[in-house]
């Protein structure tokens, strides 16, 4: 049988008891009266009751305040002034500093093309390796031309037919206006006759017939030169056809630059379409970011520029050549380009950089990082202390960050700066501060 339990539950009970039962003699034995006390003080009558106990116990106290009531008090309208709060401050004169926008971006090739077959054809000319430079109008892809310089042939050959032609129908041409001429001389004196009854109208109407027959030939012979005329612009055009099917089996480099990729192999059959080679020119080379739109109006085309690869080198400086009037739907930016030189082509197409593009200075304060805070409403700022000696908060709007601390605008030109204890006071409230000399920049 276990013990415990059973001197638990007695413990219990004998707690219970004396707390329900015996109430009276608990209290009075925690009061430091004897039970025999407690039992008497309740049967006698003439033992005050606890009420009057208090009551007794009480009235000295009362006596002595009302004593204490005849010697003047404080006026109770008159407050002890709060004690001032030490801090620790710093002197800030804003100082105009080149607020730059900076932001990250990469570098782009100036100009870049894929070169590809505008017609089919198996390549005849040997490849020219990646990494090689070309200049404008080198020849890189070869076609074998096949039948094209045939074609050529057969359509300068029918625009030298067309244009001997031409002659011939000229001649005629002039020949059906002779016989137009002959024919109106020959109505006339015919129309003349028949007035003086010298001849027959059969005779005048003969005459007109003729110079309508005469007339008719002229229009069939400029017919004739029209058509021949025509077949020498149709054959012209065949030729410059046949000549530019023939000089698209050879494709050139369009500017000069370098070779990103071999050119096609010879032997190699290039469709429509298939590609030649990729050319890229490096120099100058761009530098390409995207603005967010708080920032968009600080910069202006033709602005100076410097970056900085990531993966190091020399500073690059250059000028803003183009910046987007319409945002990307997805990010809400702005692209923006700036043109550096790369003689050397140093340069890699595709390298991440630092950017920071010049914008118009503006005034700002220098202050440690954890002289910044947060008001009641979340807002960013710091605590300052005015010509009474009060705290008070003024919203900042950070421009950099440093290792020396933050540029940041929003407090008054020259301003005291609470640097340490501006989390333990709020508007209004007085201080005492500590000057401490501003950071150096």
């Amino acid at each position: 049988m276990r013990i415990i339990p059973i001197l638990t539950a007695i413990l219990v009970t004998a707690f219970l008891y004396g707390i329900i039962i015996k109430r009276d003699e608990v209290m009075a034995f925690a009061g430091g009266e004897t039970p025999e006390m407690a039992t008497s003080s309740q049967n006698d009558p003439s033992t005050p009751d606890a009420k009057d106990t208090r009551t007794a116990a009480i009235s000295p106290a009362t006596e002595t305040a009302t004593d204490a009531s005849a010697v003047p008090t404080q006026d109770p309208t008159e407050t002890e002034a709060p004690r001032a709060v030490g801090v620790v401050t710093m002197m800030s004169l804003a100082r105009e500093i080149d607020s730059a926008v900076v932001l990250r971006g990469q570098t782009e090739a100036d100009r870049s093309v894929e070169l590809r077959a505008e017609t089919a054809g198996t390549v005849i000319s040997n490849p020219i390796r990646k990494g090689a430079r070309v200049n404008a109008g080198d020849s890189l892809c070869e076609i074998d031309p096949g039948t094209r310089q045939d074609n050529l042939a057969e359509a300068e050959a029918r625009l030298a037919e067309a244009t001997a032609s031409v002659p011939s129908a000229e001649a005629r041409v002039e020949e059906a206006k002779a016989r137009v001429t002959e024919a109106e001389i020959n109505q006339n004196a015919a129309e003349k006759l028949s007035r003086t009854g010298f001849a027959s109208d059969t005779r005048v109407a003969s005459s007109e017939a003729s110079t309508r027959s005469a007339e008719a030939s002229v229009a069939q012979a400029a017919g004739g030169l029209a058509t021949a005329q025509a077949a020498i612009r149709s054959a012209e055009a065949a030729v410059a056809s046949a000549n530019r099917e023939l000089e698209r089996t050879k494709i050139h480099a369009p500017f000069a630059g370098l070779l990103e990729n071999d050119t096609a192999e010879i032997g190699s059959l290039l469709q429509n379409g298939n590609v030649c080679a990729t050319v890229i020119q490096l120099d100058p080379i761009k530098l390409v970011g995207f603005i967010p739109e708080t920032e968009v109006n600080r910069v202006e085309t033709g602005a100076m520029a410097g970056a900085q690869l990531a993966a190091g080198g020399n500073d690059l400086i250059g000028e803003v050549t183009f910046l987007s009037h319409a945002a990307d739907p997805q990010t809400r930016t702005f692209r923006v380009e700036i043109e550096v030189p790369n003689t050397d082509l140093s340069i890699r197409d595709g390298q991440t950089a630092e950017i920071a593009i010049k914008a118009a200075g503006v005034k700002a304060h220098l202050v440690p990082q954890s002289a910044l805070t947060l008001n009641d409403d979340g807002d960013l700022g710091v605590r300052i202390v005015d010509d009474q000696s009060m705290a008070q908060f003024a919203s900042v709007t950070i421009l950099r960050d440093t290792t020396q601390g933050v540029w940041i605008t929003g407090p008054p030109e020259q301003a005291q700066i609470i640097i340490i204890g501006q989390d333990y006071v709020v508007d209004g409230v007085p201080v005492n501060p500590t000057l401490r000399e501003e950071p150096k920049q």
